[in-house]
């Protein structure tokens, strides 16, 4: 039955090639059960009940991509998003989480709707390549930015940031972040969550030897309090959204940056472990790119529902491919290996801030691969794509750098007498992007 469902011979592979890339993919993906619950929880959302939507997400979103698009792709909370929902959403901007849990059920159905109606080739076809590099690169620099600034490396300083103090905190985190360059530099399987490991272990003694534990932690003294190793799950987020309010012209602005950084980071995952699986159709596009990307629409909804950010095709899937996985079959039993998961919260919680700062700064530099293919020495590419680089870690917004830089896209193109070469779907984005700064002001 599985070998006709998902069309193993088809595709050159048998049940156990499958389900040792869907362990393989689980092993590099794993990781962010400890790192969406360390950011998310800093809005005041419990990190218990983030860690059961965190698996829940990661389940139902990868076995829906395994079953319905036959792609090897893992879905989970993303990367860069989940710190856009948290600084840039909750934090910065007061969003009450219900409301921001909302704004990211309606950008799932609107992504939904753009994929149904193929509205999407249009959007992604007036989008510079350019800056949708500039965008994942700044991206990278943002989530960098977040790690460094939870370990207390870099820390707020009149008038803008400098180098934190050098001290058993800081310390700990260099010798994570040596810890995870190297593992990852060898290519060692599951590398990230290895690299939280060693450093939690490392970071034990601060709060025993060194002082107050609170001071790596978020202000929770989390490194002496475990009481067991498993609990029940907690499920005080799921389907505590508040739609009606995020319906409001206030929240707008996030659910367009939601719902853009979704669907830009979806369709350039896909296309990136397409490219590194040689998983295309006849075209040679990424197959089923349709299917998957609507399989990616339902993931954000599902996380909406079940109180986390936006789920997102995940790049760590690169790892699963290269292992031999080439049907849904992977993604279906690497999102299940997620399942258990869900009880043992009070081990997760023992993971201190800066044992999951060092793989927020590789996972950047992961991000930063894109700023390789743009065209550096063309002034009208580089430009806009530096502007959205530049802007999103600097003004906390991937909102703001995607706006400015199509913004400068547009002046570029106008300047040199291109104008014409820029899409008519530019111009409505263009314009829209005009409504939402004014409703940023206003």
């Amino acid at each position: 039955m599985l070998e006709s469902f998902f069309q193993l011979k088809r595709n050159n592979t048998t049940i156990l090639g499958e389900l040792i890339a869907g362990g393989t993919m689980f092993i590099a993906s794993v990781y962010i059960v400890v790192v969406n619950p360390a950011l998310l929880s800093q809005t005041g959302m419990p990190y218990e009940a983030v860690l059961t939507a965190t698996v829940l997400v990661c389940v139902f979103s990868s076995v829906t991509m395994g079953l319905y698009a036959n792609n090897p792709i893992l879905v989970a909370p993303g990367m860069g998003i989940n710190a856009y929902f948290t600084y840039a959403i909750v934090l910065k901007q007061h969003i009450p989480v219900e409301t921001a849990l909302g704004a990211v059920f309606w950008s799932g159905v609107i992504f939904l709707l753009l994929s149904v109606f193929r509205v999407r080739n249009l959007i992604l076809k007036a989008i510079p390549s350019s800056v949708r590099l500039g965008s994942a690169a700044g991206i990278g620099l943002f989530i960098a930015l977040i790690g460094f600034f939870n370990a207390g490396f870099i820390v707020v300083k009149t008038p803008f940031i400098g180098l934190g103090e050098l001290n058993s905190i800081t310390l700990t985190f260099i010798a994570g972040l040596f810890i995870a360059a190297i593992l990852s530099v060898k290519k060692i399987p599951g590398a990230l969550i290895l690299s939280v490991f060693v450093t939690t272990l490392l970071a034990y003694p601060i709060g025993r030897w060194y002082g107050d534990a609170s001071a790596v932690n978020f202000g929770n003294p989390r490194l002496v309090s475990m009481q067991k190793l498993l609990s029940t799950p907690d499920f005080s987020t799921v389907f505590k959204l508040d739609l009606l309010s995020a319906l409001h012209w206030s929240v707008l602005p996030a659910a367009f940056g939601l719902l853009f950084t979704d669907m830009f980071d979806s369709i350039s995952t896909f296309v990136g472990v397409a490219e590194a699986g040689n998983l295309k159709d006849e075209k040679g596009e990424p197959r089923r790119m349709e299917q998957s990307l609507i399989a990616d629409s339902f993931a954000t909804i599902f996380s909406g529902l079940f109180g986390s950010s936006p789920g997102t095709a995940y790049i760590e899937s690169a790892s699963g491919v290269q292992a031999g996985g080439r049907t849904g079959l992977t993604a279906v039993f690497a999102g299940l290996l997620f399942l258990p998961l869900m009880f043992f919260a009070p081990l997760a919680k023992l993971v201190p801030a800066i044992a999951t700062a060092p793989v927020l700064v590789i996972v950047g530099v992961y991000m930063m691969g894109a700023a390789v293919r743009i065209a550096w020495d063309d002034f009208v590419e580089a430009i806009p794509a530096f502007m959205a680089m530049a802007l999103i870690p600097l003004t906390y917004s991937i909102t703001q750098g995607l706006i400015w830089g199509l913004f400068m896209y547009t002046a570029v193109k106008i300047a040199t007498g291109r104008f014409l070469e820029l899409p008519k779907t530019l111009w409505v984005i263009d314009g829209f992007a005009v409504l939402l700064l004014c409703l940023e002001v206003a």
